[in-house]
C-alpha cells in the first residue's frame, strides 16, 4: 500500500471513475474491466502513466508509485494466471473455507485436532476445580 494518502475531494473525484471499485483514504480498488484493459493497452506497448490518464485518472493525485506498483501487481498476475489473475477475488475467498469444500481427510484431521482440543481443555479445568477444593479446605 502506498504512503499516498486521499483527501475526501480526492477520494469524491476518483469515485466517480468508472474503473474505480472502491475507495478508501489509504487505498483504491480497481474494477477487473480496467484490470483486462490495462493489460491490454499495456500490451500493445503504451506507457502505464498514458493508460491511467486516458482512462480518466490524475496520476498526480494517484501518485507514480501507486501506478507503478499496479502494472508490477498486474502484469505478473496475468503472466502467470491469465485474464483469471486480474479478477478481485476476496469475495469469493473471505472466511473459512466451507465444510463441503473439504475432503475426508481434511475433515478427519479438523476433528481430530478439535477433539485434542476439547481434551485439553477439560484436563485444564480438572486442575482449576481440584486447586479451588484446595483453598476452600484451607479456610
Amino acid at each position: 500500500m502506498s504512503i499516498k494518502v486521499f483527501s475526501k475531494v480526492e477520494i469524491e473525484v476518483l469515485s466517480r471513475n468508472k474503473y474505480v471499485k472502491h475507495v478508501s483514504v489509504k487505498g483504491i480498488t480497481y474494477t477487473d474491466e480496467f484490470k483486462r484493459h490495462f493489460i491490454s493497452e499495456y500490451e500493445k506497448g503504451k506507457l502505464p502513466r498514458t493508460i491511467f490518464e486516458e482512462s480518466g485518472f490524475n496520476v498526480n493525485v494517484l501518485g507514480k508509485e501507486r501506478v507503478k506498483s499496479a502494472t508490477k501487481r498486474w502484469s505478473s498476475a496475468f503472466r502467470n494466471e491469465g485474464i483469471e489473475g486480474l479478477q478481485d477475488t476476496r469475495k469469493e475467498n473471505s472466511g473459512r473455507p466451507r465444510e463441503k469444500e473439504l475432503t475426508l481427510e481434511e475433515k478427519y484431521e479438523r476433528l481430530m485436532a478439535q477433539n485434542k482440543l476439547l481434551k485439553a481443555e477439560n484436563e485444564l479445568l480438572k486442575k482449576l476445580d481440584m486447586l479451588e477444593r484446595r483453598v476452600i479446605r484451607k479456610k
